[in-house]
């Protein structure tokens, strides 16, 4: 009778302590589920009439991440992976519009601008003839492309919605409906929400500025799949992602990169780098920076890509997201484009050891 009693107990006691394990390893789970899995909600409405705008696109630039309004204009998006980046929102007839700093643990309320063009803008494009268009037409795919073999290998799907015309020397174009762009090179379709397109034919510069979403389309063939991954490769390699990551880490040397000043003189990780530590996420913050602009050479003597600062320091983080408005890019690096553009996720820590086995390839 004593013995069973004292089973009993012991039985009880292991009972006990095992739903208090089990109770502490939910919260430990329901824990980690809040840390790796942030979820934040917003509207997006229209800014004059304050009316929802169903099926807007909820993403971060230059990645596959995003999601959808649904027909009150309501969305929600798990932003765990990208939480350093700004949030982008762009919709069909409307002008995108980026946070740089948004709120993770209150509902976001968004309101895009209409895109309006003036009306003679518009009669231009449409009284200019065929052959016109068709020039101009192929200078935009030039400039918004690029030229390199990439570009070469690319499609825009719906031409007919790009909006061409001149305006004085200026070459201008608007899309109402983001430009969809088959990348068959790297193997992506694109959406890119165009805002602003202009070349200045009197001194050959131009400036176009947007957003982009990717999408994985890889072929069924697998040889095909290993020519495109050499590809992907080969544009990264002495990219400006490259460069940023490789900043990141402060191991651009041991990369293939290297700075310097415009009389050649060689700039340090110090030299151009600002760190700041952020107490909202525990993590650091960085920004390029240094007066006058600089060179940067990938596995050359000299110099073959250069910046110039538009504003006085430029963020960037891990990934190799940039401020692109913060900098102007002229050389090796200012010549690649749309055509030559990877998402945000490409190349993760599993696949950066192959980075060198699929060069040599």
């Amino acid at each position: 009778m004593i013995i069973f009693i004292k089973l009993i107990n012991e039985q009880s006691f292991e009972h006990y302590h095992m739903k208090k394990y089990l109770f502490f390893l939910l919260l430990f789970i329901c824990f980690c589920s809040t840390i790796y899995c942030q979820i934040i909600t917003g509207t997006v409405l229209e800014k004059n009439t304050e009316s929802p705008i169903q099926h807007a696109l909820v993403y971060f630039n230059g990645t596959s991440a995003g999601t959808y309004t649904d027909q009150k204009g309501f969305f929600e998006l798990d932003i765990s992976k990208n939480s350093s980046m700004p949030l982008t929102i762009s919709a069909l007839g409307y002008y995108s519009i980026t946070l740089n700093d948004f709120p993770t643990n209150n509902p976001l309320l968004v309101y895009l601008p209409l895109k309006v063009f003036e009306l003679n803008e518009v009669n231009i494009s449409v009284k200019a003839d065929k052959n016109l268009r068709k020039q101009n037409l192929k200078l935009f795919k030039e400039i918004f492309l690029g030229k390199t073999d990439n570009a070469s290998n690319c499609e825009i799907i719906n031409e007919n919605d790009i909006i061409i015309f001149h305006q004085n020397d200026t070459l201008k174009a608007y899309s109402l409906k983001p430009i969809l762009v088959n990348n068959k090179a790297l193997g992506y379709k694109i959406s890119y929400y165009l805002d602003k397109f202009e070349f200045i034919e009197k001194n050959q510069t131009f400036s176009f500025t947007g957003n982009i979403i990717f999408d994985e389309d890889l072929p069924i063939n697998n040889r095909r799949k290993e020519v495109i991954a050499i590809r992907r490769v080969n544009s990264y390699l002495g990219s400006r992602m490259h460069f940023f990551r490789a900043l990141w880490e402060n191991n651009l040397n041991s990369t293939g990169f290297s700075v310097s000043t415009p009389t050649n003189v060689k700039l340090n990780y110090n030299d151009i780098v600002i760190q700041k530590y952020n107490p909202l996420n525990m993590d650091t913050i960085k920004y390029l920076k240094y007066a006058g602009g600089f060179g940067i050479s990938y596995f050359s003597h000299f110099p073959d890509s250069f910046i110039e600062f538009n504003n006085d320091s430029i963020y960037f983080d891990r990934n190799g997201y940039f401020d692109g408005l913060g900098i102007t890019w002229e050389g090796k690096m200012g010549e690649q484009r749309v055509s030559d553009m990877l998402p945000y996720e490409f190349l993760n820590n599993k696949t950066a050891t192959n980075t060198e086995k699929a060069k040599s390839k």
